[in-house]
């Protein structure tokens, strides 16, 4: 939907308006003046009728904001981060960056919209007497946006997806069954079944001549079907990142140079792209079979080169930064050797490759760490992962192919093609209890210890 402009902050929270909100806002102006103009044409002349649809237009997007404000002010009590509040062609939504670690949690949520618009609808429904007692055009206005939160409040109660009826049902089932997939699958059944009524409902309207009501309830139903398709692609991506290891994804975007090599036979390594690394006459070493690691503190390297992984004799020693040419003096080149200016290995952010593919989008959550490097069984480099390729694996599990230019534009930025939020995706999964980090593993994705030959 795009983030569009912010208007202002509301404790912290960037309220929004996307380009697609002008166009119900004169809808609704439209539909409030014809309404008026049957009551209050003998009360307010022709620009007055127009002013008056156009504010009772305004408050009721008010509250709407007020409603999506009852539901970011409740997650934040629960510890949930609000992006922003965004009022669009369908009304209003409140973004949060994850959902609630809790059933309970987000029943709250999920209620608390619902019940500020029926608030309203009860204080506004209230005060028609009062209202209509000082002014007749007051009255009016105060009578639709009353009865109008009442339809808000009802509307988003309905139990399917994406409407807030649909969360209180995700998180009833949640909490009763312990499940949150179940509870999410569950309500967006509902949500589908919801999406198809509606539909339905509107054709049939529209072939009545129900105009605006048909093309409305139409619209209504698209999107919901919309939103009942991606969470479908949520629940398949979150299963591929469990299902899939990352020794089934990696591929080896790193040469092995013997220690012994000089700095001169470096320099004259020819590159091929930008950060990579073309082959050369030297012959590359076979890796080594075994050895332990150490953790020195983190070394700096191109983050789109091929990683230069050294080894003596057989023995892993490290990697090289090919930097170090621009640092030493050019008459260096010929007495000193790769193996004098080596990293350690365990410098490089790294994964086992029997890992499942989310806690490699979890390590790579960071823009410093692009890439990994695979470790086998032994904690002995096997290959590399990095963002396009772990992008590619998941939609392919999920039956979706991306063109090839879109894939090459996205390894040559090393990130996820079409803005993909996998770990976004991977966060949520770790809140509601889906998977669990594995000891030594924290939340921003420190690796596991490598290793390096004896």
């Amino acid at each position: 939907m795009g983030e569009g402009w912010q208007l202002l902050r509301v404790r912290g929270i960037p309220l929004r308006i996307h380009p697609t909100w002008f166009l119900i806002l004169f809808a609704a102006t439209l539909v409030f003046e014809r309404q008026y103009r049957l009551i209050l044409a003998t009360t307010l002349p022709e620009g007055g009728l127009w002013l008056v649809a156009l504010a009772t237009a305004l408050l009721l997007f008010v509250s709407v904001v007020l409603h999506e404000l009852g539901h970011a002010l409740v997650a934040l009590s629960q510890g949930v981060r609000v992006r922003s509040i965004t009022l669009f062609l369908l009304g209003g939504v409140a973004s949060v960056e994850r959902e609630c670690p809790t059933a309970l949690g987000a029943l709250a949520v999920a209620l608390a919209g619902p019940l500020v618009s029926l608030a309203l609808a009860v204080a506004l429904l209230a005060a028609v007497h009062p209202a209509a007692h000082q002014s007749a055009v007051l009255g009016e206005m105060v009578t639709r946006l009353g009865w109008l939160n009442l339809v808000l409040a009802l509307f988003n109660l309905l139990p399917g997806l994406p409407l807030d009826g649909g969360l209180v049902v995700k998180a009833l089932v949640w909490q009763f069954t312990g499940s949150r997939r179940r509870g999410l699958v569950v309500a967006n059944g509902c949500g589908r079944f919801l999406s198809f009524l509606a539909l339905g409902l509107g054709s049939v309207l529209l072939l009545r001549g129900g105009g605006l009501s048909g093309a409305w309830l139409m619209l209504l139903g698209w999107f919901g079907l919309g939103a009942a398709r991606n969470q479908s692609q949520v629940l398949q991506v979150q299963q591929a990142l469990r299902e899939i290891r990352v020794k089934d994804v990696c591929r080896r975007r790193f040469r092995v140079l013997e220690a012994s090599t000089t700095l001169r036979q470096l320099s004259r390594l020819e590159p091929i792209t930008p950060g990579g690394l073309a082959a050369t006459s030297l012959d590359p070493v076979r890796p080594p079979e075994s050895g332990p690691a150490s953790r020195p503190a983190s070394a700096s390297v191109d983050p789109l080169a091929d990683w230069l992984l050294v080894c003596d004799r057989g023995r892993w020693r490290g990697f090289i930064d090919p930097s170090i040419l621009q640092e030493l003096p050019v008459q260096r080149w010929d007495s000193e050797a790769v193996g004098d200016h080596i990293h350690p290995l365990a410098a490089l952010p790294s994964i086992a490759e029997s890992a499942p593919l989310w806690q490699a989008v979890l390590q790579m959550d960071q823009p410093e760490r692009p890439r990994l490097l695979v470790l086998g069984p032994a904690g002995l480099p096997t290959g590399t992962l990095e963002r396009p390729e772990v992008a590619e694996a998941v939609l392919k599990k999920i039956g979706l192919r991306l063109p090839t230019q879109l894939l090459a534009t996205a390894r040559e930025q090393n990130g996820y093609p079409l803005g993909l939020a996998l770990a976004q995706v991977v966060r949520s999964m770790l809140a509601a209890g889906e998977v669990q980090l594995p000891e030594g593993l924290a939340a921003e994705g420190t690796p596991p210890p490598s290793a390096t030959g004896p």
